[in-house]
């Protein structure tokens, strides 16, 4: 399962990574996907504005062999699309917004879809008997997935695992470096490159405590620090001019590891129906 990683996916993935050479390669398969197929190496160099050395060199960049596994790849991604039932593009336009939800939900099951297909089963089966076992589980995030890690923690404590999370970086930090050997912390990092979480993570692994990352960028830093990884897909490039983050895999990920959870570890549903008898107060109407 974790083999089958699309072009366009591991594109977007890394293209903050990517030299800018390697960009121009990216943003041109990006932008004419059905001529590269069809290019050699020269062609495409051409094409890109780079050189034949740069384009191998971003083939195994990118995790391909070569640049014939890559549009063997390529091929197999484009012929896919074009079996799908509705026809879609990358543009996301409010004059057309029918079409432009069909075009967000198109990419938005398409990262879903790779980000299951990446997943290493053998590894997130010790992921999970990690977490089910920890004497505590720190969920770790800045910026715009903090909210995934709240909803982590809060997930984990119904199940009856013990966990927390924080917004302020000083006191997540504050609190992995009290960790211990028996204790896990899940860091949630789209780029894996954050100064502050790799500051933490090291920290909490001096310690002794196991380190898991969910992160779109497995050549990343926090990658290198961790022991464990869940790499999620995203297609945001494709969307936007920018690079930003989506949480939808984030959170599915998240959603994935409480089900799991819940249908292995016997005494979960008890928890749940502890917590929700406590909280049954504040749903019921006056």
């Amino acid at each position: 399962m974790s083999e089958a990683r699309s072009v366009l996916g591991v594109i977007c993935s890394a293209y903050d990574s990517f030299f800018e050479a390697e960009k121009k390669i990216a943003d041109y398969i990006m932008e004419h996907k059905e001529q590269a197929v069809d290019m050699t190496v020269g062609e495409l160099a051409k094409a890109s504005g780079t050189s034949d050395a740069t384009v191998s060199r971003f083939c195994r960049r990118c995790g391909f062999k070569g640049f014939q596994n890559l549009k063997l790849t390529l091929a197999r991604e484009i012929l896919e699309e074009e079996h799908q039932s509705q026809e879609v593009t990358n543009d996301i336009d409010r004059t057309d917004l029918e079409q432009s939800l069909k075009n967000i939900l198109a990419n938005k099951i398409a990262e879903l879809t790779e980000t299951i297909k990446m997943m290493d089963i053998k590894n997130l089966e010790v992921i999970l008997d990690k977490l089910e076992h920890a004497r505590m589980v720190q969920l770790a995030a800045v910026g715009n997935t903090i909210p995934v890690a709240l909803d982590g923690a809060f997930k984990l404590n119904q199940l009856g695992i013990p966990a927390v999370a924080g917004d302020i970086w000083e006191a997540q930090a504050a609190y992995a470096f009290n960790l211990g050997p028996e204790d896990v912390v899940l860091i949630i990092s789209n780029s894996g490159s954050s100064k502050r979480l790799e500051t933490l993570a090291l920290g909490a692994k001096e310690n002794g405590s196991t380190l898991v990352l969910i992160t779109n960028n497995r050549e990343s830093p926090l990658a290198q620090i961790c022991d464990y990884k869940i790499i999620t897909a995203t297609r945001e490039k494709l969307l936007t001019e920018e690079f930003w983050f989506s949480r939808v895999t984030a959170t599915t990920v998240i959603e994935i590891i409480y089900l799991l959870l819940m249908a292995g570890k016997k005494d979960a549903v008890e928890h749940i129906r502890r917590h929700e008898k406590a909280i049954l107060s504040d749903k019921q109407r006056g």
